[in-house]
């Protein structure tokens, strides 16, 4: 059975609480430095998500796009990385 959790975008309005609901919605540890570093480390190696879905993507402020755009960069790599295993990674943006 897949591990999947709501990603909700709706109405983020900056960075801050981008990462806050990053980290809320992935379950990171308290440790999670809110950046794209961070956002790897604990994707990649502290995360036992195996589906994510992305919703509310097209609320949030335009100003944020080249931070979603580095999420999806961050979420396909980690798709990339655990292909050839036992718990592949998924994720879908759903609007």
């Amino acid at each position: 059975m897949k591990n999947t959790v709501i990603l909700d975008l709706t109405d983020v309005g900056n960075l801050e609480d981008l990462h806050n609901r990053i980290k809320k919605a992935l379950d990171f540890p308290d440790y999670y430095g809110k950046n794209w570093n961070a956002f790897w480390d604990c994707l990649n190696r502290d995360c036992d998500v195996d589906f994510v879905k992305i919703t509310g993507y097209r609320t949030i402020s335009k100003s944020l796009l080249p931070h979603i755009e580095k999420m999806k960069e961050l979420l396909n790599k980690n798709r990339s990385y655990w292909q050839n295993s036992n718990v592949p990674f998924d994720f879908e943006i759903v609007n």
